[in-house]
């Protein structure tokens, strides 16, 4: 496999218009961030591409770790040199860390991204450990699947799950089939700083072999549900996919009872971050909402296929903080499971309500499904869910699953008959919790903006907040407020963008779209 395709030059902006999507159109009056291919062809110079990095010049550029994963702009931060460089430190620190055999090499469907695996997969050969490439994109969840099944000693995922399009990635994948802890990432960073890149052989390229991780995949989610049955569902299902590698996915397990949406290829996204967020869903919703049936819903995966979120019969985005309770329900009433329910700081505290209320224990994590995953590895969880999206399953494995979340929401619909937020305001009402939950991003310069707004909250948090006193100040990650009418707001830097994230959970919208603005006034004020 040689580098063919790193020496893009002025083919770069004629490759990206291919992929250009058409302009949007607005809804819901929601500003959104648009790109076109000239925002990333700018960054996609040969020079840039293929810039040489020694162990030095790693030092000095500090590749960091996020919240899951390394990710920069291509041909910014994230080039071949560098991607080589971390996936040797990669290889050796999972080599050391998991008994096993062998490294597994997954991508997504972003800019370059089979290439990126390519150059990844060549360098790991230098290390005389086997390689096993993906020989098609995958969601990360398969990947993961594939290093557990076949007891590896971990994978590297070229992704950069729902970031903007100009980004990539790389996420970390240990033996056990999920995000490898901060001790590893932290060992990753060490090894880029402390050895130098070792070039393979012509005869050690040769040694990469290929494999196809969906097989696997879909027989193992087909352990958990009677795909038969769903297939005779009276549903009507769309699979928004957002460009991703989810792509094909449910048509496998469910075969012509789903009608899937944006499928094709499109590496910058029709224009937009791969999240499932309303202003990226407008049109999915229209046509879910236009759609004569009695019975419908969409489910909608993220950029790499591990978080979901979902449209009901009425054309309404329905985010995690509505599908989680759902899938806490069913999984615990209707199949009679038990176990922990694990959520991270910033999720509804509906999650902890229904906990309670159906009598399972319930612990609470930092940001990010890699606290989750741990957690899942040392107790018997029922479930593990984030706010972004991310669930990880009993008897699973200690990763995030989407197409599996998408399968236990459509057999609980199956079962109730009901639409999901018909079952979501059954179970607001079984524990007699009314809240709206929102989240507004807020783009920085840089993460040192970030920090240096949280500092300012560690040195002086509010005791009050609109002429609310603050009862209880968290700090597991970030700052998190509780107020006395039981309302909250929450302050977090993003682990993989410059964003600020703002969180508010209130008994009403016009409550929790006031937080937000205090907030973000509070912010803007010290920029």
């Amino acid at each position: 496999m040689g580098n063919s395709g790193v020496t893009i030059g002025s083919l770069a902006k004629e490759i990206l218009e291919q992929f250009a999507a058409p302009a949007p159109r607005s809804g819901a009056g929601v500003p959104v961030t648009r790109f076109h291919a000239e925002d990333t062809c700018r960054f996609l110079q040969p020079d840039r591409l293929n810039s040489s990095l020694g162990a030095e010049a790693m030092a000095e550029t500090g590749i960091k770790f996020g919240t899951d994963g390394w990710r920069a702009v291509i041909a910014e931060g994230f080039t071949f040199e560098r991607v080589r460089q971390v996936a040797q430190a990669g290889a050796r620190v999972l080599a050391r860390t998991y008994a096993g055999e062998g490294i597994l090499i997954g991508y997504d469907n972003r800019f370059l991204s089979e290439a990126f695996a390519a150059a990844a997969a060549e360098a790991i050969t230098a290390l005389d450990i086997p390689v096993l490439l993906a020989e098609t994109a995958t969601p990360t969840p398969a990947l993961s699947w594939a290093a557990l099944h076949r007891q590896a000693h971990g994978a590297l995922m070229i992704t950069a799950s729902h970031n903007p399009p100009q980004y990539s990635g790389i996420k970390i994948k240990g033996r056990f089939g999920g995000s490898v802890p901060a001790s590893v990432t932290a060992a990753v960073e060490q090894e880029l700083q402390q050895t130098h890149y070792q070039a393979p052989s012509p005869s050690q390229q040769a040694r990469i072999d290929s494999f196809d991780p969906w097989p696997d995949y879909c027989q193992q989610l087909s352990r958990h549900v009677n795909l038969e049955h769903l297939r005779q569902s009276p549903l009507r299902i769309w699979v928004d996919v957002m460009h991703g590698s989810a792509a094909g996915g449910m048509p496998r397990l469910l075969g012509d009872a789903v009608q899937e949406l944006r499928a094709e290829r499109d590496p910058l996204f029709g224009g937009y971050a791969p999240e499932p967020l309303p202003p990226q869903l407008q049109s999915t919703m229209q046509t879910i909402a236009a759609a004569a049936a009695p019975l419908k819903v969409g489910i909608v995966f993220d950029g790499d296929g591990d978080r979901i979120a979902a449209i009901d019969g009425q054309g309404t985005f329905l985010s995690p903080q509505i599908l989680i309770p759902i899938l806490i329900q069913h999984l615990a009433v209707r199949r009679g499971l038990t176990g922990e329910i694990v959520k991270t700081v910033s999720g509804s505290q509906l999650f902890k309500k229904l906990a309670t209320h159906l009598h399972l224990p319930l612990t609470e994590t930092a940001v990010g499904f890699k606290y989750i995953a741990e957690r899942m590895m040392s107790t018997e969880v029922l479930l593990g869910g984030e706010e972004s999206g991310g669930i990880g399953f009993q008897n699973h494995m200690p990763e995030r699953d989407a197409m599996l979340s998408a399968l236990f929401l459509l057999e609980a619909m199956t079962a109730e008959g009901k639409d999901l937020s018909q079952i979501y305001a059954q179970i607001q009402d079984m524990v007699g919790y009314q809240s709206v939950y929102r989240r507004l991003d807020l783009h920085l310069q840089d993460q040192e903006h970030s920090s240096a707004l949280l500092s300012c909250l560690s040195q002086q948090p509010p005791s009050q907040i609109q002429g609310r006193e603050v009862v209880e100040h968290i700090s597991v990650d970030g700052h998190k407020f509780l107020l006395t009418d039981g309302s909250w707001l929450m302050i977090r830097g993003s682990g993989t963008e410059p964003l600020l994230r703002l969180y508010s959970e209130a008994p009403t919208a016009a409550a929790v779209d006031a937080l937000l603005d205090w907030a973000a006034t509070w912010a803007q004020a010290r920029l």
